[in-house]
């Protein structure tokens, strides 16, 4: 009878979670219009708002008539890439795309700043120094480079900028502060590499790009992936703080840096405000914390923690395993929720080798997808209520008469590509909030690696070397 008890209590623990977790449609279009209203907020003033709506001094997206080599650097976690992109102008569009990832070393993560910048520039020159010849430039033109760099960033030129503060693990105090571009050229000229950047842009931004290039619809981009953040095309106009030279185009990009939204109308529960607390930015990147795929697993953990406390859901002892933060991560959950076997076979197995625990039953297995179902649905539901707010924002959220514009929203990050019920969720929560008719017109697509090929076509729409009459 005690076991059952136990039970009980751990499916009470279940329930109570999921009831708080709850998004209905009615809360959703709460959130979509503070999303909207922080917008406007962040828009009119520096400070203005949680979301920093930062200008990105992008006003010429790619037209497809860019030519040339262009290179790409893309630093956005515990990896970074390395680019190369010959574009063959009209109708040619991309000839060639090669690629190199590296991975950082963690001491170097929280190092010095010409401790990161000398690592990546010497990496940047080995990939350079084994070209063949089809990529030697014509004498005297210097190599040209997109930086995407995913964190926050004042940007003060389309290649300038200074970091506001690391994400995502990072944290060296002497970057902050300091001008990114300047940091990696001075690193280059140390390598004796000679290159030029040309444009600093976040991945969301070069996801936009990326997106426009090959779809001339597109007019925002999500990524979902590790971190969250989401880009669009705002009119020049609708910019009270932009003070700067006039926009050719009469538009501009704007990074909103959205991870760091929040509204008293977001479901947050005690696991949310405990993993808050107990992170390296605590009040920070509250959406970001809900949605973002560095913590769904975290969040599980967290409640099979309580589960396995005051519930001995895993037996007499809570296993040491479970005890780590971030020992769950969200590749492991996705896998656990698309478990197809009658008997969950894979989350017997994750938790072996994950958690070592074993001998669980196919109750305590089924309630632990659950427990995924009940997170990844709300983070999906989430971030569909937050594009909702970019549609409202851009007037997209309504069917005009007589008009067929179609809006695409251009998507990447490997949360939203390898985790399937999530986007599944996200889109059919879209659908459900605007309605089928509205969304007829709206296209999500996934806009495969838009980050580093978005900074690279980015370098070419910004060249130094550009037709003057298409600048």
């Amino acid at each position: 009878m005690k076991r059952e008890g136990k039970w009980g209590k751990a499916v009470g623990i279940v329930k109570e979670f999921e009831e708080k977790c709850g998004t209905p449609a009615a809360k959703l279009k709460l959130v979509a219009d503070a999303m909207t209203v922080e917008m406007h907020a962040g828009l009119a003033s520096e400070g203005g708002s949680k979301l920093k709506m930062i200008i990105s001094y992008v006003d010429n997206l790619p037209t497809g008539d860019e030519k040339g080599i262009f290179y790409a650097l893309d630093l956005g976690g515990t990896n970074f890439r390395v680019l190369r992109v010959q574009l063959g102008g009209k109708d040619a569009g991309i000839v060639k795309q090669e690629f190199e990832e590296v991975s950082i070393p963690p001491n170097l993560m929280t190092g010095t700043s010409d401790g990161l910048f000398d690592y990546i520039a010497a990496e940047l020159s080995k990939y350079v120094s084994q070209e063949g010849q089809e990529f030697q430039l014509p004498p005297g033109t210097q190599r040209e480079l997109g930086f995407t760099f995913s964190f926050p960033v004042m940007q003060t030129s389309i290649n300038s900028g200074n970091l506001v503060r690391w994400t995502k693990g990072f944290d060296i105090d002497d970057a902050v502060g300091r001008d990114v571009v300047t940091e990696l050229t001075k690193a280059m000229k140390r390598q004796g590499l000679d290159m030029n950047v040309s444009a600093l842009v976040n991945d969301t931004v070069g996801t936009l790009a990326g997106g426009r290039y090959s779809n001339k619809d597109v007019i925002a981009s999500v990524i979902l992936g590790t971190g969250t953040n989401a880009a669009y095309v705002e009119r020049a106009q609708a910019i009270p703080k932009w003070h700067g030279v006039p926009s050719k185009s009469g538009e501009m990009v704007i990074n909103m840096e959205w991870g760091n939204f929040r509204s008293s109308h977001l479901p947050l529960t005690e696991y949310d405000h405990a993993l808050d607390a107990d992170s390296l930015n605590p009040g920070e990147q509250i959406f970001e914390k809900m949605i973002s795929g560095m913590y769904l697993g975290e969040i599980i953990r967290r409640v099979l923690c309580r589960m396995a406390e005051e519930a001995a859901f895993f037996g007499d002892t809570v296993p040491p395993k479970l005890k780590v933060p971030f020992v769950l991560r969200t590749p492991e959950m996705s896998a656990m929720h698309h478990d197809q076997s009658s008997d969950l076979k894979v989350v017997e197995n994750k938790l072996k080798d994950i958690l070592e625990i074993s001998n669980t039953s196919l109750r305590m297995r089924r309630t632990i997808v659950e427990l995924c179902n009940i997170v990844a649905t709300r983070g999906a539901r989430l971030a569909a209520a937050g594009i909702l707010g970019i549609l409202k924002k851009m007037g997209r959220d309504i069917a005009r008469d007589g008009e067929k514009q179609k809006t695409v929203v251009a998507l990447d990050g490997g949360l939203y590509e390898h985790y399937a019920e999530y986007s599944k969720c996200l889109a059919n929560t879209l659908e459900e909030l605007l309605g089928e008719e509205v969304y007829k017109s709206i296209f999500l697509e996934h806009a495969n690696d838009g980050s580093g090929i978005g900074a690279a076509l980015l370098a070419a729409s910004h060249s130094l070397y550009r037709p003057a009459d298409s600048s």
